[in-house]
């Protein structure tokens, strides 16, 4: 007789209880509510509505419309929490808990089904014996200095160059000689900016590479699962490490290990000012870059799609997480041999609003694509390369090189993220409907003389 297979129980009734918890989570405020909660949760919704639509009148306005719609920004969220609070009183926080319930046993079952994402694969390799890191003592405010980076790098037989705050350095340069003085690894201790100077370099001659984690906001290390909070441990990576193979990114010649932007935030990283009053800044520029009445006219070609004047491109090193809010602005890994394309155009406050609560937003492209062309209705663009303002000729073409760097890790990296399975409710549903039955005396394909029918060697009921 014949057999059905399917996942296991335990995935079976975990994917039964993430759908429950999920269908609870909707039906007890409504439950409890009546025709008055269901009322209140339309009313909550418009008013999420109102408060993204405000929010575009908000970055697109100045004077007193701005204050105003800032206010309204506010407000109308803070309104209707507590509006709910008061009517739905506990189901307004049993209902969070529930969708917590469902998100966890979802992706138990999914990640369980389907098995777990491999994480980056480590290579063994010998320690460095003439290892070079260059570090900027203003990165992060000092961390060279706050953790004792230089003493215990040259304690572990590095030689050590500290860039100098009072001029310009060419940090290509400063590698490319330590290069040619025998060292046979590159580190930097700074900003994502520097990293990605010197990371270029390494993959050019075949060194491994070392992140020491002692910039602002440290994005590469993150993703590479290093500890942010203290540096020093990323040195660790001298004596006893491994290493990744880690792709790389290029904006035209200029590479790139997190992102590389093109349009509005581009546009205000220009200017000069915006290193000293980053807010002010953003408030002054965004009415003219998002309106259009500044700067110019973007085209982005990827992966067979073309994006039509979207007021913001960013082209990341790897696709950045986006089907999980907690995980936003991060990388599952750094070895797809990809890169991830967001495009946003929005052109009024009704496609705002939907850009922010639309399961969908038709203003807001999301790709992946080994090969991404920008261009403009100019000779030049501006960009943001790692946070780096730069004016590129155009047509600006993106490349990744798959597995171009070498990069060298501490054994042990507390910030490893765990890859998590995107939410697959169809599949959800199919695995919890599914019955799996093993009726008859023996499993196909065990008996003698016996041949699998087709449907049994695929695996299909």
């Amino acid at each position: 007789m014949s057999t059905q297979t399917g996942p296991p129980a335990r995935e079976r009734w975990a994917a039964r209880a993430s759908l429950a918890s999920a269908a609870l989570a909707v039906a007890l405020p409504l439950a409890f509510g009546g025709v008055r909660g269901f009322l209140l949760l339309l009313a909550a919704l418009a008013a999420m509505a109102v408060a993204a639509a405000a929010l575009w009148w908000a970055l697109t306005r100045r004077g007193p419309v701005r204050w105003i719609a800032g206010l309204l920004a506010v407000l109308l969220p803070l309104a209707a929490v507590v509006v709910l609070a008061v009517t739905l009183l506990w189901t307004l926080l049993l209902s969070p808990l529930l969708w917590i319930v469902a998100v966890w046993c979802g992706r138990y079952a999914l990640r369980s089904a389907r098995g777990r994402s491999r994480p980056m694969r480590e290579h063994r390799a010998p320690p460095p014996r003439k290892p070079f890191v260059l570090m900027n003592p203003r990165s992060g405010g000092g961390k060279v200095e706050r953790f004792g980076l230089v003493e215990k790098a040259e304690r572990l037989g590095a030689r050590v160059v500290l860039l100098d705050p009072e001029q310009h350095q060419d940090v290509t340069e400063l590698a490319r000689r330590a290069v040619a003085d025998g060292a046979d690894l590159l580190g930097v201790a700074g900003g994502d900016g520097t990293q990605a100077l010197v990371a270029a370099v390494a993959a050019e001659h075949g060194l491994p590479f070392l992140v020491v984690s002692a910039g602002t906001r440290n994005h590469f290390a993150m993703d590479l699962g290093l500890d942010r909070d203290d540096p020093s441990t990323c040195l660790d990576a001298l004596t006893d490490g491994v290493e990744l193979r880690v792709d790389l990114g290029f904006a035209g010649e200029h590479p790139f290990v997190n992102n590389a932007s093109f349009g509005a935030y581009a546009a205000v990283v220009q200017d000069p000012a915006y290193r000293d009053d980053k807010i002010g800044t953003i408030l002054e520029l965004l009415p003219d870059l998002l309106t259009r009445e500044r700067g110019p006219v973007l085209t982005a070609h990827a992966a067979g799609t073309t994006l039509e004047a979207p007021q913001a491109v960013l082209v990341s090193n790897n696709p950045y997480r986006t089907n999980d809010p907690a995980g936003l602005g991060r990388r599952e890994r750094l070895d797809s041999g990809l890169l991830g394309v967001l495009g946003v155009k929005v052109d009024s406050a009704v496609e705002a609003a939907a850009l922010l609560l639309a399961p969908a937003p038709q203003g807001l492209a999301v790709l992946t694509a080994r090969e991404v062309v920008v261009t403009a209705d100019g000779g030049e663009l501006e960009a943001g390369i790692d946070g780096e303002a730069m004016v590129l000729p155009t047509p600006v073409r993106c490349r990744v090189e798959p597995g171009a760097l070498r990069v060298r890790v501490p054994k042990d990296r507390p910030g490893v993220p765990a890859v998590q399975p995107a939410l697959d409710w169809r599949r959800l549903v199919a695995m919890a409907l599914l019955v799996s039955r093993t009726a008859g005396v023996h499993r196909p394909g065990r008996g003698p003389g016996r041949e699998q029918r087709p449907e049994e060697r695929s695996g299909t009921p």
